[in-house]
Parts: structure tokens; sequence; C-alpha cells
């Protein structure tokens, strides 16, 4: 295993105020997409544009939907094929539709 890169404390510092800004963004993304003021569609298209919500996990939103919880979402994305591990920008054009099909019903 490699050794993690040398960095001086301002950089240190930097790192760290930019992971805080990414949690507290995914964090707020998931609590829109739990009180319903954010749709999965919207969340797409705005995964598409920001970065930091590109890189959530599709599972941690699909978890966050209402109505959703741990078991559901972990057999909606067994049953489109869609990696545990699989961000929102990684999602392919056949799941992200699937996705969509099944938040429109």
């Amino acid at each position: 295993m490699s050794n993690p890169p040398n960095l001086s404390q301002k950089q240190r510092e930097a790192a760290l105020l930019r992971a805080a800004d990414a949690r507290r963004v995914r964090a707020e993304t998931k609590d829109s997409l739990r009180d319903g003021s954010v749709t999965f569609g919207e969340l797409l298209k705005l995964a598409d544009v920001n970065e930091l919500v590109g890189k959530m996990k599709t599972l941690a939103a699909l978890e966050s939907m209402p109505k959703i919880g741990k078991v559901k979402a972990r057999r909606l994305m067994r049953e489109i094929g869609i990696a545990e591990s699989r961000r929102l920008k990684g999602l392919g054009e056949k799941q992200r539709t699937k996705l969509l099909a099944f938040f429109a019903s």
C-alpha cells in the first residue's frame, strides 16, 4: 500500500474544507429527496452539472427517496443491474431510463 501524499498544513486544511463541503451538499440533496422538494429526474439532471452530487452513490440517493428503504433500494438496483458502488454520474442511459420509469409510476 502506498503512503498518503505529503501535504502542507494549508493543503490539508483546504482538503478538509472541500470534503466537509461535499458531505454537506450530499446531505442537503438527500434531505431534498426525502422531503419531496426534488424529484429523482431533477436529481439526475443536477448530477450531470454538479460534480459533488454526481459523486453521490446511487444507493444512498435511492434510500433517501420517500417510501424506498434499504431493502427496496437494493432490490431495485439488482433488478435494473446497477452495482451497489455505482455513482449517479456513472449510470448508463438504460439504467437512468429504468429508474425514471420506476419513479414515474
